[in-house]
């Protein structure tokens, strides 16, 4: 017992003894001490003859002193003691080349790959020595005679496809990585990141779509290509093509229609909106109501339908007409209840806001808030939504009761936030301005940063023009016309505007009130309209605090409703240039970024 703890410890100050040599060699090292270098790692080597890394420290610190024969030596003495450690042919060709002899050199690489046996962990420690060396050809011919040597095709695809990549043979490494799939289907997350990165820099996604349809037609049995196509082509923003794949997949497979499911979520996240309603009107039609996706894919088609028309401003009234008819066959086709609450709601907000029909919005939502077992939080958005649209009726009354039965219900949650914000914008329409700021002093803490930026921005507006004048009258004649906007009354709300202009000219209104008039002009889809009113607030108010607000929103209208990528661009930029301190500042260096191509 005495005798194994005496061992222990002489071999614990023995180990610790080790490592503050090693330590301070690599310190003579990195001051260029290598003299001093050289004689601890020749003593660590000889004290430690099978470590690998105090053979490879050794021999480059007797490269950085030219002691080639001392090199020679230690290498000869390693190989005959290790015959099977072959990497040591790799140093002795890196000898030959420090000292300018290359034939010599290639004759050491070659002999160690001809030396190499049927071993795994042989094969890989050959090639990484040839990788740290940059001899990227000599690697792959490691890695080439290895699967020979272990009879198994594409053993060392995947470490093959790191080696290209290295080399930059982008058409090698594609198929190095595509023969990889084949064989480790597990591999393709690792793969599609080195895709991701490595050929986003070139026109690297030809070169693998053009290898996969070749494969796909060659071994159409094997579906890993058709999955990494599909990929390819969501990478690409192709929705169609990589629909197109998929629903060729699915019927192969006989699958139940989960990854054309997927495909649908993720186009319409990316606004492809034409796939994603073909996706999920293929789950609809194809697979049925038995299919598991059926019921969500009725649901989000129609999310997706309102969407394409909302977000587009490119719609018909007939064209909502027949969305509200789909609404209505879905409500019909599963019953009116809580668990259709939801869509019930969004047909109420297209009723209300996009066919102008508030009293049939009113009704619905009237019945969605009487339904059996639906959740309060479903319960409070149908009220806040429905005191909206009584608003928006000129009933102010119902609609400050709906708001404050959500604050009651809801209280400290952000709901009730959102009811007491309404209510406080209620009364700031009405022109009971201090009341309104004292609810707003309370929303600012809101732990929602939506609905706290929204009542800073309210209060600040009230407390910089209540007080610019002896009476209230421009406020509360801008308030109204606001209100009026609110309730879609466009031309009355400009009419008021007008009024303010010309009977209190001096108020101080006047780039508010463009910028509400841009608004208008937005929503009435006259995009060149709402520009020519932005534009003119930094000319006429350019020490205005709302000529940041101005740019931005024309610089989103170029880029999302014109098309206009470089005008777009141009305002973005002279916002990052020019208004430094402006909340918009992330947001602009984002979408500059992403217009100009930074990444893609």
């Amino acid at each position: 017992m005495i005798r194994l703890f005496l061992f222990s410890i002489a071999l614990l100050i023995a180990n610790q003894t080790l490592a503050q040599t090693a330590s301070l060699a690599r310190k003579y090292f990195s001051d260029g001490e290598f003299e001093k270098a050289a004689a601890l790692y020749k003593e660590l080597h000889e004290r430690n003859r099978a470590n690998d890394y105090f053979f490879e420290r050794y021999f480059v610190t007797l490269l950085e002193l030219e002691d080639y024969k001392e090199s020679e030596k230690m290498i000869k003495k390693s190989i005959k003691a290790a015959p099977e450690k072959v990497e040591r042919y790799v140093s002795y060709g890196i000898l030959y080349e420090r000292q300018g002899n290359r034939d010599k050199a290639n004759e050491q690489y070659a002999k160690a790959i001809k030396l190499l046996a049927p071993n795994q962990v042989q094969v890989v420690k050959l090639a990484n020595a040839f990788i740290k060396n940059k001899g990227y050809q000599y690697a792959v011919e490691t890695y080439e005679k290895g699967s020979k040597l272990m009879k198994i095709k594409n053993m060392f695809a995947y470490e093959m496809g790191s080696v290209y990549r290295l080399k930059g043979d982008i058409p090698k490494m594609i198929e190095s990585y595509l023969n990889c799939l084949e064989y480790l289907p597990n591999r393709m997350t690792n793969i599609q990141a080195f895709f991701q990165r490595e050929l986003s820099k070139t026109d690297g996604f030809s070169e693998l779509k053009k290898q996969l349809y070749a494969r796909i037609n060659k071994l159409p049995e094997v579906t890993i290509y058709p999955v990494m196509l599909i990929w390819v082509f969501e990478q690409q923003g192709d929705f169609e093509n990589a629909l197109r794949q998929a629903k060729a997949l699915d019927k192969r497979q006989n699958e139940n229609g989960n990854r054309i499911y997927r495909l649908a979520q993720t186009a319409i996240r990316e606004k492809s909106y034409d796939a994603g309603i073909d996706a999920y009107n293929y789950i609809i039609e194809e697979k049925g109501i038995d299919s598991p996706y059926y019921i969500d894919s009725k649901r989000y088609v129609l999310i997706a339908k309102r969407d394409r028309l909302v977000e587009g401003f490119k719609y018909t009234r007939e064209e909502l007409l027949t969305l509200e008819a789909e609404y209505e066959a879905y409500i019909n086709e599963f019953g009116r209840s809580y668990t259709t609450a939801g869509i019930m709601q969004e047909m109420a907000e297209l009723q209300a806001f996009y066919l102008n029909d508030l009293d049939k919005a009113i009704v619905v939502l009237e019945e969605v808030i009487k339904m059996p077992q639906l959740s309060r939080i479903a319960q409070a958005e149908a009220k806040i939504d429905l005191g909206d649209y009584y608003l928006m009726q000129g009933e102010v009354w119902e609609s400050t009761l709906l708001y404050s039965q959500v604050d009651k219900e809801m209280k400290d949650a952000p709901l009730g936030e959102m009811a007491r914000y309404k209510n406080a914008k209620l009364s700031y329409y009405k022109g009971d301005f201090e009341w309104a700021q004292d609810q707003l002093d309370i929303l600012k803490g809101s732990t929602s940063e939506l609905i706290s930026n929204d009542a800073i921005g309210l209060s600040v507006f009230i407390l910089d023009h209540y007080a610019l004048d002896t009476t209230a009258k421009p406020m509360q004649m801008f308030a109204k016309a606001e209100l009026l906007m609110f309730q879609n009354k466009f031309d009355e709300s400009i009419v008021v505007m007008d009024s303010i202009l010309e009977q209190h000219a001096e108020h101080g209104l006047g780039d508010d009130i463009l910028f509400a008039k841009s608004n208008i002009a937005y929503k009435k889809r006259d995009y060149t309209t709402a520009i020519k009113l932005l534009e003119d607030i930094p000319v006429k108010y350019k020490d205005g605090i709302l000529v940041d607000n101005a740019l931005f929103r024309m610089a989103e209208i170029y880029e999302q409703r014109l098309g206009d990528s470089k005008k777009a661009m141009e305002l973005y930029e002279k916002i990052l240039f020019e208004h430094s301190g402006s909340l918009f500042i992330v947001e602009a260096r984002k979408r500059f970024r992403k217009l100009r191509g930074d990444g893609v």
